[in-house]
């Protein structure tokens, strides 16, 4: 996609200020954390703004894709602000297409933020979220699946998660869904040139259309297929463990993060409130949540606690019902049971390490449940929690042999209407209706796969996908 193509097809898209440059902290800041701070300018004059700001000693050339050494100084007073390193890109070997300088300052607080004052005072302003990235969009230098495999990329909580989004930058995404908008594109040329030219051209082989859009559809469905496991990739899982007071649920916890999260102790009812840890398994983000454990109880505090309990199990992914083995299924387990039999359920049979084998198999459990023994407190069983969890939400679909890349909501549903769309298209050539009204939905079709990749999409979109990133990207 060339620089303007964007713009031409979607006719809406905010212009980009001419001489306008934009500035923002391209990195995480925080009180002793980190050792690199970086403020980021693009724009007609960024490079200005940095020859203002910045000393480089000696003859350092000022060149495109060179690192100078110098200090960032008050341009009043020339006062040393910071030593730094000053990276420049000059248009149209950047990010955004732009000239493009960073300033390499010391980490923390004080040092990036003063740099980025000075910056603002000299005629750049802040950055909008995500507006680099748009511009890099704008200016023809990413399409919109790009854009997004940045966002998600910077976001990962796993490594197949930056893998599959880091798919999505280098254009894996972008190559199948514009191959099918061609081919949409084709269609509809044929359909029209009968219109527009009937007397001159050979009839419409409808049985090569129909043939070409069941490829379509077929293409469209194996890219759909992998939207859940994308969402789940992105926002992870959510794990609720729960059961009766003192059956080892934060003893479960405390193994499986390898941590103290949670207060261990005989006293039944002793954690109050709801614990988390994140953990990631299988490459798959999870959040493990320790309930209070669910009993009658007089006590205020611990019925808030036992409430809430019943609502995380209820809005769990999955929920691990976790029964103590020395004491066997219990009528309080069963009735726990019954509440929660409509989520997706792991019964994690705990303290088998104070049973024995006869004892353990002579338990009346449900069946009909994927069953984990554990020994939470010795450190046992662990790892076949994990198996059984990875079972229970198929992630063996979840590895970088079967999942090259992945749809986000956004694009999932823009998919979803070119299906929609495509399949009207063949209702229409069933019902033997004119050549018009195989262009209406062809048409949609192509309209939903250009939203995908940026090549028709209009500004209220823009807004709603850049908003989402960071500042600074």
């Amino acid at each position: 996609m060339d620089g303007s193509s964007a713009a031409t097809e979607a006719g809406s898209l905010p212009p980009i200020a001419q001489g306008e440059t934009i500035a923002a902290i391209a990195t995480a800041i925080a009180p002793q954390q980190g050792s690199v701070g970086i403020v980021r300018l693009s724009g007609a004059t960024a490079l200005a703004i940095a020859r203002t700001l910045f000393y480089a000693p000696g003859q350092q050339p000022w060149e495109s894709h060179r690192i100078l050494y110098g200090q960032v100084r008050h341009p009043q007073t020339r006062q040393p602000v910071d030593e730094a390193l000053l990276l420049l890109m000059l248009a149209p070997r950047s990010y955004t297409r732009e000239d493009v300088v960073e300033f390499h300052c010391h980490g923390g607080l004080m040092a990036v933020q003063q740099v980025l004052q000075l910056c603002l005072s000299q005629g750049a302003r802040l950055a909008e979220p995500g507006e680099f990235t748009l511009r890099a969009f704008l200016n023809g230098r990413l399409d919109l699946t790009q854009a997004e495999g940045i966002a998600d990329l910077v976001a990962a909580q796993s490594s197949l998660a930056a893998q599959t989004a880091l798919a999505g930058v280098q254009g894996k995404l972008t190559q199948p869904i514009r191959q099918l908008r061609s081919t949409c594109l084709d269609l509809l040329a044929e359909v029209e040139a009968r219109i527009d030219f009937e007397d001159d051209l050979p009839p419409l082989d409808e049985a090569l259309v129909r043939q070409q859009i069941d490829a379509v559809l077929g293409e469209v469905e194996r890219i759909l297929a992998t939207a859940e496991s994308g969402e789940l990739l992105r926002t992870g899982l959510k794990v609720a463990i729960v059961g009766r007071p003192n059956v080892g649920k934060s003893s479960l916890l405390n193994a499986w993060s390898r941590s103290d999260r949670a207060i261990v102790t005989d006293l039944p009812g002793t954690t109050r409130d709801v614990v988390e840890s994140q953990l990631v398994v299988g490459g798959i983000p999870i959040q493990v949540l320790d309930t209070a454990g669910i009993r009658e109880a007089s006590d205020r505090v611990e019925q808030m606690g036992i409430a809430r309990s019943r609502q995380v199990a209820q809005g769990a992914d999955l929920v691990l019902l976790t029964v103590d083995a020395t004491a066997g299924w219990t009528d309080d387990d069963e009735a726990l049971y019954e509440s929660v039999r409509d989520r997706p359920l792991i019964l994690v049979v705990n303290k088998v390490d104070l049973v024995t084998a006869d004892g353990l198999a002579a338990l009346a459990l449900p069946h009909d449940l994927a069953i984990v023994h554990t020994a939470a407190a010795q450190q046992q069983g662990i790892e076949a929690l994990e198996q059984a969890i990875l079972s229970a939400i198929h992630a063996d679909r979840l590895t970088p042999g079967n999942l090259e890349f992945t749809v986000n909501q956004r694009q999932e549903s823009a998919l979803t209407q070119t299906e929609l769309a495509l399949r009207q298209v063949q209702q229409t050539i069933d019902n033997q209706l004119p050549l018009d009204f195989w262009t209406i939905d062809l048409r949609a079709a192509i309209a939903a796969l250009g939203s995908i990749t940026g090549d028709e999409i209009t500004e209220s979109m823009l807004d709603e996908i850049f908003s989402r990133f960071c500042i600074g990207k």
